[in-house]
């Protein structure tokens, strides 16, 4: 599996790919600039914001839900008109959003972190037919948000704890029930090096894929948490993966310049760009996200 240059763009902190099974289109953002990325063809696209936006889901045909570091809102994508849904944080000046996805029940995960990664301030939240909660809280960098194929669990990390979590849900309603297990120990070992887990994705088969933050891979495994194989990138500080294209056997990949090591020398040449490698598994197209039609929109000011 070789990766190639999906779009040459340089992200300080790329982040959030989002391919929308009926555009056929990926997105996704450039965190620290503010920006909603994607492109047709050979022509790029750009939506500039003016706060950080870090992870999208699909609403409708021109319409994407947009996390933010102020909440969740509906944007369109053809007007660029913006409505607020759900207000999160926007009261911590100090905090932004980070890692989200859809879930398969037309509710979204989000996770917020400090701006500058101070320790702590994190949480992640669930935000569903217009309800809103607190699932997590003392984290410091939300991340691999995920859900499993048969409706029984979401997967989630703290990067700077170097796991991945398994929490049970009820199959029914999508709400965590019980306590979160450890499914995946990245800390190092005697035998292995210590990776710091980013973005994440569940393919057909129920295998998660993580990026690894600082280790230029992204690597497989099982629905029971064992190695399985990994995607080597040009690049170190690769952040979020998705599946997208015609068939969903594309990985997308983003990457990042944001901190990013001197050495070696070659991770600079590519660094913040994404990335699309041609994969034998196949992925799950994104599921809807379905907004309570109770809630009335608001304009952000």
């Amino acid at each position: 599996m070789t990766a190639t240059v999906f779009d040459s763009r340089s992200c300080v902190l790329g982040e959030g790919p989002l391919w929308h099974p009926q555009r056929q289109q990926l997105f996704w953002f450039d965190i620290m600039s503010c920006k909603l990325l994607s492109r047709l063809g050979s022509r790029p696209l750009e939506w500039q914001f003016d706060r950080h936006v870090s992870a999208a889901g699909w609403i409708d045909e021109t319409h994407l839900l947009i996390a933010s570091e102020t909440g969740l809102s509906r944007f369109g994508l053809e007007t660029g008109r913006e409505e607020m849904l759900c207000e999160i944080e926007a009261d911590r000046p100090e905090t932004r959003s980070n890692d989200g996805r859809a879930d398969p029940w037309g509710g979204f995960w989000m996770g917020t972190m400090g701006k500058a990664g101070e320790p702590g301030l994190g949480r992640l939240y669930r935000w569903a037919r217009g309800e809103l909660r607190v699932l997590d809280s003392g984290l410091t960098t939300p991340n691999a948000i995920c859900f499993d194929q048969a409706r029984a669990c979401a997967y989630y990390s703290d990067t700077r704890s170097r796991i991945i979590w398994r929490q049970p849900v009820d199959p029914d309603t999508g709400w965590p029930a019980g306590d979160k297990t450890v499914f995946i120990d990245l800390r190092a070992t005697d035998s292995t090096p210590e990776h710091k887990p980013d973005g994440a994705v569940v393919d057909a088969e129920g295998c998660l894929w993580n990026a690894q933050w600082g280790a230029a891979r992204v690597a497989r495994y099982s629905p029971e948490g064992a190695f399985l194989s990994a995607v080597e990138l040009p690049t170190g500080h690769t952040s979020c993966p998705a599946f997208g294209g015609a068939d969903l056997t594309t990985l997308y990949v983003t990457t990042a310049t944001q901190k990013l090591p001197p050495d070696p020398a070659g991770w600079q040449q590519t660094a913040g760009r994404t990335f699309a490698v041609t994969t034998p598994a196949r992925g799950r197209p994104e599921p809807r996200i379905q907004p309570d039609p109770s809630v009335k929109p608001r304009v952000p000011s």
